[in-house]
């Protein structure tokens, strides 16, 4: 499972990194296209749809990092045990948030599969896509998460 999990961190390394440089380059040559007086009007699009995708893996990135936001000051003065509960709570909180996102994301796909992007032939729903998917790798990255939080003893709740 660990080998899986590092091969498909891997994959959505590389493609945040793909996507920022795509879209970094789009933005740029778009306006620099645009100063010149020959717009770049797909780049828009792409940018969009690239910025969507990037969004959403890269929140799995940083969960798998461990590096969600997160205020930690006054919960790092509370008890283990009262630390620990708080965690199994939110982690709980967002499995919920997440499967909900999974659902209502799903839907939002089948009612954008019409709609097209104004300068591409390609469905809105490419894009759109992003938000199921990514809350589908984001849910089973705090499921784990969960699960070796409640599996902590407490004794060693305050020492990571």
């Amino acid at each position: 499972m660990k080998k899986i999990s590092d091969m498909v961190l891997r994959t959505e390394e590389i493609l945040a990194g793909g996507m920022l440089v795509l879209i970094s380059v789009l933005v740029f040559l778009s306006a620099v296209a645009r100063t010149i007086g020959m717009p770049v009007n797909w780049a828009q699009d792409v940018s969009l749809l690239a910025f969507g995708w990037l969004t959403f893996i890269g929140s799995d990135i940083i969960a798998r990092a461990g590096n969600l936001i997160r205020i930690d000051m006054l919960a790092n003065k509370l008890p283990a045990i009262v630390q620990k509960v708080l965690a199994v709570v939110f982690d709980v909180l967002m499995v919920l948030f997440l499967l909900i996102l999974i659902v209502y994301g799903f839907l939002l796909v089948s009612q954008s599969w019409n709609r097209t992007f104004n300068t591409l032939k390609l469905s809105y729903a490419w894009c759109t896509m992003a938000v199921p998917i990514g809350a589908l790798l984001l849910f089973f990255t705090i499921t784990g998460k969960l699960i070796k939080d409640i599996r902590t003893p407490v004794k060693e709740w305050g020492e990571n």
